[in-house]
């Protein structure tokens, strides 16, 4: 890529290359000298008590470096923020696939059959496996000391209900009272796994007092701190190593198996590596949360909204320790960007003895958002008024407060879904079993740290350095144009050196839509500090006033001078010019990024089946940076969206997880997908120098309500659970006809 203005333009992944030949090193290629290879048991009961714990025929197994039980690794809990999950299960377990013993041996096949040779005799203790199970008063309360736990907060009676959050506005019986319809609902969401190619690894080695960590981790100084406090060690004593990422959606933020990789390490003396397998991922992994979302809305007849409670129920699994706040939000988006000036809104996350949920793509919004744009649907059907102008009548605009109280600025929605509906052909005729529909959602850009560095080096070459370890959507590109472009040269000059933990103190690393955001000003900030410093040396060595100076690709301009070229100047003094930063931007942005979408679907009354003909994603965007990445984006994040709208499910039945393998948890393939028609309404409003706006969890976030939407407008029957099977549709369809 040779232009000079790179920003906006389509060029090549900078880790294009290295991933397609192979060169690209990923956790499982990574390799020491005397590693050993790591495995777990796991538990097979989902509550118990662990009665005896034999693990001597493994330790006597030929080739077995390490066992390790609890006893072996401390006190200490891990977890994100709640710290509530035990390294290795102590006395309990709470859900089928609880890590309880490790093993470390010579090979992945010596580790695992030492692992079948430990004994375990437990004592079954009550389960609970749904929310209303677990909220029950006959229910056990599956973790009785949860206000001892580091980062929870005392509760007023032991519950299974950990965390509790109400927003009220306006006066919300009234406003029930008052209305012309009042429509309630339940809608219910499944569990889904994050499907990333490559599962969670983790190779540990301690020498000479440090811990070398390399880990397909996307938050590596987060992932440091837990670490730290899981094996009571100092942060600085451990660095974490980049290795290139092969998928995350949201998975990749939590370790997993690498507090437990490390305890074998230190064991065995020597380093071990351990791999996840699909099994291990799909029925022990951090999958996104199962959901009751209960919906009570009141409404005039001329469809103007007046009241709406929200009780966004998250079943959270056996732990917490997964997210990193302790709880996901979404709740607000069971309200969405609507004017709705009376309206309550409740979040409780609850245990029960399932795999305990993370995060995934938007966590918590893609359930919220299936809940209140179905909800609107079956509202405006009931009213008679075409779902599309419902919401026109409905949402926010500027200087509007949302349901939940928060004013945006520069809003473009009804921009956004006026040009989703037209480029759809939302009104044109429909055959017979046909079905359109409609939904909306949101996504602001997050906030965070961020670090950089831009060094010019003799010569001419531009070496930006980053903390970030890029989980596989082109930061590393996107990074590299804005640096190019304030220097107005081609890309190729400059390249991307990424630190270890070592490089900075704190970096939040990538999630939250905030890398875009937050990494693409640390990169312009110091460019332009590089700037400055290579302006103050011109200036000092020829004696010429700073503001006189002037740049133009590689010259610099200096009154009554010949051009000179800064690469031939810093070859001639042989010296670097560097321009470093750290920034800090936690709060998130007012203005957010709105996506209105439109599902064209085939039903099938005799069958169920569902076919998705077409869809239509409209996205309000600022500045885009790059698009082949930016559509790239879009385009997964759709196609996650129909996966969780029509076929994904981590089943589970008495606690165990059932679908362990992509045999049984499907996921959508090429022939599942419709032609796909992105509009993009661009604006100079968003955030940063660049004015961009999140795009990583905005497109796969209304793909459901949308989906449903339209298989009830196809065959006249609404489906309130995900996914919507071909089986569910003909049940419901059966049910209408009796």
């Amino acid at each position: 890529m040779t232009s000079l203005e790179p920003i906006g333009v389509a060029g090549p992944r900078i880790d294009g290359v290295a991933k397609v030949t192979g060169e690209a090193k990923y956790a499982v290629d990574q390799s020491l000298s005397g590693m050993l290879f790591g495995r777990l048991l796991h538990s097979s009961r989902p509550h118990a008590r662990i009665v005896r714990l034999d693990t001597s025929a493994a330790a006597a197994f030929p080739g077995v470096h390490a066992v390790i039980t609890s006893a072996d690794v401390g006190d200490h809990l891990y977890g994100r923020r709640i710290k509530d999950m035990p390294v290795l299960a102590r006395d309990l377990v709470r859900y089928v696939g609880e890590r309880i013993a490790a093993v470390a041996a010579d090979s992945e096949e010596i580790a695992r059959r030492a692992v079948d040779l430990i004994e375990v005799e437990y004592e079954d203790l009550p389960s609970v496996f749904s929310i209303d199970d677990a909220l029950a008063d006959s229910a056990p309360i599956l973790h009785p000391d949860y206000g001892t736990y580091p980062g929870s907060h005392p509760l007023d009676a032991p519950s299974n209900c950990y965390f509790e959050h109400t927003i009220n506005r306006g006066d919300i019986e009234s406003a029930f009272a008052e209305a012309d319809l009042v429509v309630e609902n339940t809608f219910e969401t499944a569990r889904v796994h994050q499907a990333y190619l490559e599962p969670h690894a983790s190779l540990v080695h301690l020498d000479r007092g440090r811990v070398h960590v390399w880990t397909n981790t996307k938050a590596p100084q987060a992932i440091r701190d837990v670490l730290a406090f899981t094996a009571d060690i100092s942060r600085d004593d451990i660095v974490l190593h980049r290795s290139t990422i092969g998928g995350d959606f949201g998975g990749k933020g939590t370790p997993l198996n690498l507090p437990i990789c490390y305890f074998l390490a230190r064991a065995a003396g020597q380093p071990v590596r351990m791999v996840a397998d699909y099994i291990e991922e799909f029925g022990a992994g951090s999958p996104r949360h199962a959901t009751l979302v209960h919906l009570k809305t009141g409404v005039m007849n001329d469809g103007t909204l007046v009241a709406h409670h929200v009780r966004f129920l998250v079943n959270s699994g056996a732990y917490a320790a997964y997210k990193p706040n302790g709880v996901i939000g979404g709740a607000p988006r069971a309200a969405g960007p609507y004017r709705v000036a009376n309206s309550r809104i409740e979040a409780r996350h609850v245990y029960t003895n399932t795999v305990p949920g993370g995060h995934m793509r938007s966590p918590g919004s893609p359930q919220a958002v299936f809940a209140l744009e179905s909800q609107l649907d079956e509202i405006a059907r009931r009213l008679d008024i075409d779902p599309l102008r419902f919401r026109l009548h409905n949402l926010v605009e500027d200087g509007d407060d949302t349901a939940w109280g928060e004013q945006f600025e520069h809003v473009r929605l009804k921009e956004t879904l006026e040009s989703a509906a037209e480029a759809a052909g939302y009104d044109s005729p429909k055959a017979p079993f046909i079905g359109r529909g409609i939904a909306i959602g949101d996504h602001g850009a997050g906030g965070g740290i961020g670090n950089a560095e831009v060094v010019l080096h003799p010569g001419g070459s531009i070496v930006l350095g980053t903390a970030i370890f890029d989980q596989g959507t082109g930061t590393y590109t996107t990074l590299q144009q804005v640096v190019a472009g304030q220097f107005r040269v081609p890309t190729d000059r400059v390249s991307i050196e990424v630190w270890d933990t070592d490089g900075t103190d704190n970096d939040s690393g990538i999630g939250g839509s905030r890398g875009t955001r937050v990494n693409t000003t640390a990169a312009y900030e110091a460019a332009q500090d590089a700037r400055r410093a290579l302006i103050a040396l011109v200036a000092e060595r020829f004696d010429q006033p700073e503001d006189q100076i002037e740049f133009e690709t590689d010259e610099v301009r200096i009154p009554g001078r010949d051009p000179i070229r800064w690469p031939d100047l810093l070859t001639e003094i042989e010296e670097p010019v560097t321009g470093r930063v750290h920034i800090e931007e936690r709060s998130p942005a007012r203005i957010t990024g709105f996506v209105a979408q439109i599902a064209e679907v085939a039903a099938a009354p005799e069958t169920g089946k569902v076919d998705v003909l077409r869809f239509t994603t409209a996205h309000d965007v600022g500045r885009v940076l790059n698009p082949v990445g930016h559509q790239g984006q879009i385009n997964g994040g759709v196609v996650q969206g129909i996966g969780y709208s029509l076929m994904e499910e981590l089943q589970v039945e008495d606690g165990r997880v059932t679908t362990l393998s992509f045999g049984d948890f499907k996921i959508p393939v090429a022939t599942d997908l419709p032609p796909l028609q992105t509009v993009l309404v661009e604006s100079e409003h968003g955030v940063g120098p660049y004015r961009i706006k999140g795009i990583g969890e905005t497109p796969n976030t209304p793909v459901a309500a949308a989906i449903a939407n339209a298989v009830c407008d196809a065959v006249g029957v609404r489906i309130f659970n995900l996914p919507i099977t071909s089986e569910k549709v003909h049940h419901a369809l059966h049910q209408r006809e009796n």
